[in-house]
């Protein structure tokens, strides 16, 4: 009975290391320009490593990088890396209803590694998850974004100084690259990014706020307000 129960949770966790392979892969080339991004900020290899192990969200960890890069506070990268990832709240909440019954501990444990496409895998497999999938899916995505951001890293060490100092640009390269797609996609995300960079302007040029502080109010006011005209929006045209 032992045997078959452990064979059984073997096939489970290969499923989840099946399933999160094509994950591990397209998080190779993010992870691996964050490692390289991370060395042209000034961070050591140790740092940006554990940046990748610890903080393991990689939007967040590429805003860290700019915000470290113009002088920004701990306490306002803390709070802006927790703004952006609310989010996973409401993704862990969601995939507690398709999660088997467990022991508390290794809930918390694959929670820890649920990221957008951890969460869009395991919310799509039909019928319920448990913690041998997470734990496959979630070593998988996890092992390849601390690994490759390592190798990222060290990669970028061995590119000349002249390099690695104009590689700077590229962060704020990468952020438009993603933006500009999603601006062809929805209004909103046009009033929103338009409005974060008027009020972060504000800000900054007029009332002298520090650039960390700037973005952490730019970004609750602005998604407070257009989501406020979303909803005024929507109301006016049911009636």
């Amino acid at each position: 009975m032992e045997t078959t129960l452990a064979a059984g949770k073997s096939s489970l966790f290969r499923q989840g290391v099946q399933a999160g392979m094509p994950i591990a892969i397209g998080y190779m080339p993010i992870a691996l320009t964050f490692g390289l991004l991370a060395k042209t900020t000034g961070l050591a290899l140790a740092e940006a490593v554990m940046m990748s192990a610890i903080v393991y969200a990689g939007a967040s960890q590429y805003i860290a990088l700019n915000l470290l890069a113009v002088g920004t506070g701990a306490f306002e990268i803390v709070l802006t890396t927790f703004i952006l990832n609310i989010r996973h709240f409401l993704m862990s909440a969601s995939l507690n209803e398709k999660a088997e019954s467990d022991v508390l501990w290794k809930k918390a444990l694959y929670a820890f590694g649920i990221t957008d496409e951890t969460f869009s895998v395991a919310a799509m497999k039909e019928g319920m998850v448990n913690a041998p999938y997470m734990f496959g899916l979630g070593v998988m995505a996890y092992g390849s974004w601390v690994i490759n951001s390592a190798i990222g890293y060290v990669v970028g060490a061995s590119l000349p100084q002249s390099l690695q100092e104009s590689m700077s640009v590229a962060l704020y390269a990468m952020f438009i690259g993603l933006l500009v797609p999603a601006l062809k996609k929805q209004r909103k995300t046009i009033l929103l990014a338009g409005m974060a960079a008027v009020i972060n302007s504000i800000c900054t040029i007029f009332l002298h706020i520090s650039k960390g502080w700037a973005v952490v109010i730019a970004t609750l006011a602005a998604a407070i307000i257009v989501q406020w005209f979303a909803k005024e929006s929507e109301e006016a045209q049911n009636e």
